[in-house]
């Protein structure tokens, strides 16, 4: 068997030894692997993409979709079971310097519906999300629209949804906030399987009506999940479609100046980008130094094991790098590099 499964199955010890015997709910406070300092307390990545926390987030689940609040002590991200059958956001945070056990984010734990694409306001004081749950108490499930909670007295306030103009008849989703609240999120077309990317300005407490934005960042055959920088200086989109992919969605970079122009599509290369068609959702950390990214592909052959059993199997089913998707980080300082001249 080979070192990466050992040391899978160690952790999972671990965890299932320090939760047993103690009360459930103390023990999902609790952490269950000690880590402290920054991001985890994981070795800080280079130009070269790793995966993020693996068997704490990182874990053999279908793992998507990250964010974090300014000052980085709460870390938000997604996991999904049986396709989207079960499909919740999770975080984790320092509490007395250490991190706590990964816990569904209160107002999250009802089965029925799909939660998901968590978006912390610049100024930490909003959460915006894409749920399916209905409208009102006495409403059927709806469609996809984005959601928004406030902080209040350090905790997240019941949600509620964006409503007009964000949200209509059709799904809105993946909601990425700049400074100014002006708020980026994709949208499908009526009766179609394509998505576009918007914008909506917030002005005196409102949003404006949504503007599609134009061919630079909707590319390719498709597109969805844009990552809007902070200070609104580039956009993140996973596309399908585009002549230079390396295959199945890309991610790509488009560059705005302050006259509002964007830059033309840069695919942000081979270290991100794979055969893959598993790469639609990137962040930016807020002090713009870390890169972090979904995708699917495998672990390296030389981790792989020399034969197959059903306790490899299941040990392997249990890890990431198992064909579901992950989370990657690297350094991002390799952006500013992509950008071309003028922006």
């Amino acid at each position: 068997m080979k070192r990466q499964i050992v040391i899978l199955f160690l952790s999972t010890t671990l965890f299932a030894n320090c939760c047993k015997n103690s009360d459930p709910e103390k023990a999902e406070q609790e952490p269950y692997v000690v880590l402290s300092g920054p991001y985890l307390g994981q070795t800080l990545p280079g130009d070269t993409p790793v995966l993020f926390a693996p068997g704490v987030v990182s874990t053999g689940m279908f793992t998507r979709d990250i964010a974090m609040t300014p000052d980085g002590n709460e870390i938000y991200f997604c996991v999904a079971i049986g396709g989207y059958t079960f499909s919740t956001i999770l975080f984790t945070k320092q509490v007395n310097g250490r991190w706590t056990t990964p816990e569904v984010v209160p107002h999250m734990e009802n089965p029925d519906y799909m939660n998901f694409e968590p978006c912390i306001s610049p100024d930490g004081e909003h959460f915006y999300f894409l749920s399916n749950r209905p409208d009102s108490s006495d409403a059927e499930m709806g469609d996809q629209d984005i959601w928004a909670m406030d902080r209040t007295d350090g905790e997240w306030s019941e949600p509620y949804n964006l409503g007009l103009p964000i949200n209509t008849e059709r799904a809105e989703f993946y909601p990425s906030v700049t400074t100014d609240g002006t708020i980026y999120f994709t949208s499908q077309e009526k009766d179609s399987p394509i998505h576009n990317i918007y914008r909506s300005r917030l002005k005196n407490g409102k949003y404006t009506e949504p503007e599609k934005l134009p061919d630079q960042v909707n590319c390719g055959l498709n597109r969805y999940n844009a990552f809007i920088a902070q200070d609104e200086s580039f956009i993140i989109v996973p596309a399908v479609g585009m002549p230079d992919s390396y295959g199945g969605t890309d991610y790509y970079i488009v560059f705005r100046n302050e006259d509002d122009q964007w830059s033309d599509p840069v695919n942000m290369g081979e270290k991100v980008n794979t055969r893959s068609s598993g790469e639609h959702s990137a962040y930016v950390t807020p002090d713009g130094k870390y890169l972090f990214f979904m995708s699917t592909r495998l672990m390296p052959g030389d981790q792989k094991p020399e034969r197959l059993t059903y306790k490899i199997l299941t040990t392997l089913y249990n890890q990431p790098q198992n064909g579901n998707s992950d989370i990657y980080w690297m350094k991002a300082d390799f952006i500013r590099k992509l950008k071309p001249e003028g922006f």
